[in-house]
């Protein structure tokens, strides 16, 4: 295996001169980068990525810990990150915590020891003093965790109550809220305080079923969908916390043989491609995925830079209207 030395011997160089090269230190004549660079390709020589990070106090490297990234709403997040990170010379190392604390924390002393320049957490689990003392930038989407961590999220309460009014607009008279567990305390929970508001100023029936502690459990939602409609098959209008969730709905409808629009309206939360995918075509309350993305990663490299950030970002979110209701 080719070393730094081997290709300053043949190129004609110093090793420190080839290492400047290396870590873009120093004034380098483009003729001389050139001639690294192919000699580097001729030998198969391959720059020891961690030495260099050392030597550079810097990995260009950024830790991601989400809850599945097989979730609509988290896999289409990650890409845009990994997007916006890339274009900007930094690579993204992904984690799914499943919202297991003791995998959480595994994954963190990881990101650590892999010296990553800084994490996004889509998840959180841990106590808030394991998240100020990790001694690196942190931006979290759509968690408050503590007024020292700067947070990307859309704007929730609205989008509640968008999907509450839209229902009531169309003549809903006992609706229901389908959501993830209310007692982890997330961002999301707007959603629900501005649907169960919205409908009692509506003055009709507003009931709220939430999932366990594993929020993106699909074999719940299915459960929890059936539980619904057995115990309140007079609903007509749901409010569902994604768009994955109002799929369970819709399959539910199918199998009970009730019709959606005309018998039951359904408005989902995201707006991931899969909404408009399904027949009908599911209405739902947008996020802007791709800016929520892309501005956590600018948020990131904003401190690793030494710029001060604002400590809350919260997007716009959009009704999508379309056939469920």
């Amino acid at each position: 295996m080719a070393t730094i030395y081997d290709v300053a011997k043949k190129v004609g160089l110093s090793v420190t001169t080839v290492s400047r090269v290396l870590n873009n230190r120093g004034y380098i004549s483009e003729a001389t980068r050139k001639r690294v660079y192919e000699t580097m390709e001729e030998l198969n020589y391959q720059p020891n990525e961690l030495a260099r990070s050392l030597l550079r106090k810097q990995s260009n490297v950024l830790g991601l810990i989400i809850p599945d990234v097989a979730h609509p709403f988290f896999s289409e997040l990650a890409s845009h990150m990994e997007a916006c990170a890339y274009a900007s010379g930094y690579k993204i190392l992904l984690c799914n915590s499943h919202l297991d604390p003791d995998k959480e924390r595994d994954y963190i002393d990881m990101l650590k020891r892999n010296r990553v320049d800084g994490i996004i957490m889509g998840s959180h689990t841990l106590e808030v003093d394991e998240y100020r003392t990790l001694q690196r930038p942190l931006v979290t989407i759509d968690r408050m965790i503590d007024a020292s961590i700067p947070y990307v999220a859309s704007d929730n309460y609205l989008g509640g109550r968008l999907a509450t009014q839209l229902l009531l607009d169309k003549g809903c008279r006992k609706l229901a809220h389908i959501c993830g567990n209310l007692a982890l305390d997330l961002l999301a929970n707007q959603r629900d305080a501005a649907y169960v508001e919205a409908a009692a100023a509506g003055g009709v029936e507003a009931l709220t079923y939430e999932t366990g502690t594993n929020v993106f459990d699909e074999g719940e939602y299915r459960e929890l969908v059936k539980q619904l409609f057995a115990e309140h098959p007079e609903v007509d209008g749901i409010f569902a916390g994604s768009d994955l969730m109002a799929a369970f709905v819709l399959q539910e409808c199918a199998r009970l043989g009730r019709s959606v629009p005309d018998q039951v309206k359904l408005v989902g939360y995201d707006d991931v491609p899969m909404a408009s995918w399904f027949v009908p075509s599911i209405t739902s309350i947008r996020q802007p995925i791709r800016q929520m993305g892309e501005l956590a990663v600018e948020l990131l490299l904003k401190q690793l830079a030494g710029e001060e950030v604002p400590p809350a970002t919260v997007l716009p979110v959009e009704l999508m209207e379309r056939e469920t209701t």
